[in-house]
């Protein structure tokens, strides 16, 4: 009888003791914009750190693309039920910068938890991006990208052309255009992301500003400064390449990025991320490549600016969250995991180790044209080509991808859009200005 009630008493305290750790275990809610190929990759990550780490269960969820996810996270947090971790796009970094009050700086974060994040350990212009002025990590790195050239191989030799010497210039893919077409191509180029890759990029690229006080960097007293001869030289010429039928104006965001991989387009400018759904989608061999530029500008090429999203942490949250959410972003930035997500998925390597241990390991050597982003970055930069960080710029972007669309339609001239575009963009500016002050 003792024996029986001893093992009941034990089997208790075993049930008990169960019920308990899974009480334990903090669940830590994370809303992010990948899909596809890209999606699959984080919940594989995701999956593997909580197999990792008993105490803490991450769930990964899908809230749409950056800005629905962005528009999501924020109305979450007004409504008292924000995620403890939000992905945003680049642009956004500056509206939640001045978010006072929404959210929990991971530098400051990781170090109360105990396990400080080192910016140092990061990329320099990955890390200068996503710091505060005292060189401190507001939001952690995780898929930032560049833009870079991809073109199809294939279609390249059935034009003549030889794929192994993808054009270098704007005049030098013009002329490739022509060949492409003269073979039966029905689109030679297109570009996804048109103000990102050729308004905001194409500045710092040519190493002009696209913005005062060095792109935003300087002060909320920014204004938009690409009323030059330049971009509106360039976008002239894009008009013209439409007329020509070798320029083929796919839409806003990355919705161009299928009339490459389904063979329509044989040349686009796009997010190094693209590589992973090229990867797993498309019928031919395709090449990465630098930037075109053009070659009379003096001091360019210069450098390329970075691209994707980092992970902002919400504030007003239970220590053990942030201790779990710390850990994660730990297992995230290791050696292992930063450059296995940088292989999968041609994000570039947020840390100096992954970059190094991609290199160790022969991965460059083997995928040619998988560098091409990073050497892209990974160069000393001005105050033209730091990046961007302006509030509303992704309201500044709607407008310019609206003046875009007039332009490759033939609705407006490059000189007027240009013009519209900096005049309504400022207004943005300073309206952002007025409100955080």
């Amino acid at each position: 009888m003792r024996s029986h009630r001893l093992a009941l008493t034990v089997a208790a305290l075993c049930a008990a003791f169960a019920a308990t750790s899974a009480q334990a275990v903090t669940e830590i809610q994370f809303w992010h914009s990948m899909e596809g190929a890209l999606g699959e990759r984080v919940n594989e990550l995701v999956q593997e750190f909580n197999q990792k780490n008993s105490d803490y269960k991450i769930n990964a969820v899908y809230k749409g693309n950056y800005g629905e996810s962005m528009n999501a996270g924020i109305a979450a947090f007004r409504a008292g039920n924000a995620p403890d971790i939000l992905q945003v796009f680049e642009v956004g970094t500056a509206t939640m910068m001045y978010a006072r009050g929404a959210i929990k700086p991971v530098q400051q974060m990781s170090e109360e938890a105990g396990e400080p994040l080192d910016p140092k350990a990061f990329i320099g212009a990955v890390a200068g991006y996503y710091s505060s002025r005292d060189g401190k990590l507001i939001s952690m790195p995780f898929n930032s990208s560049t833009v870079v050239f991809y073109y199809n191989k294939d279609a390249f030799k059935k034009a003549g052309l030889d794929p192994e010497k993808p054009p270098k210039t704007w005049e030098e893919l013009a002329a490739a255009g022509q060949k492409l077409k003269a073979a039966g191509q029905e689109c030679g180029y297109t570009t996804s992301w048109p103000s990102w890759v050729q308004l905001e990029t194409f500045s710092a690229w040519h190493n002009v500003p696209y913005a005062t006080e060095d792109n935003g960097f300087g002060g909320l007293n920014a204004r938009l400064a690409f009323d030059t001869p330049l971009h509106v030289r360039h976008l002239d010429n894009l008009a013209k390449l439409a007329k020509e039928g070798i320029f083929m104006y796919g839409g806003r965001g990355d919705q161009p990025n299928s009339l490459f991989i389904g063979g329509k387009c044989a040349m686009i400018t796009g997010s190094s991320g693209l590589r992973a759904n090229i990867s797993k989608n498309a019928k031919f061999e395709f090449g990465t490549s630098t930037l075109p530029y053009y070659a009379d500008v003096s001091g360019a090429p210069q450098n390329t600016i970075i691209g994707g999203a980092s992970l902002w942490v919400f504030a007003n949250k239970k220590p053990e969250v942030y201790k779990g959410v710390t850990k994660f972003f730990h297992f995230l930035a290791s050696p292992e995991i930063a450059a296995r997500w940088h292989q999968q998925t041609g994000y570039v390597p947020v840390t100096k180790a992954a970059y190094e241990l991609t290199k160790k390991q022969g991965f460059y050597d083997k995928n040619p044209g998988t560098e091409v982003g990073v050497q892209q970055l990974n160069v000393e930069t001005t105050a033209q080509s730091r990046g961007l960080r302006l509030g509303f710029l992704p309201q500044i972007r709607e407008i310019e991808d609206q003046e875009i669309e007039r332009i490759m339609s033939g609705k407006a001239s490059a000189q007027d859009s240009v013009k519209t575009m900096v005049s309504r963009g400022n207004e943005l500016l300073e309206k952002f200005e007025k409100s955080i002050k």
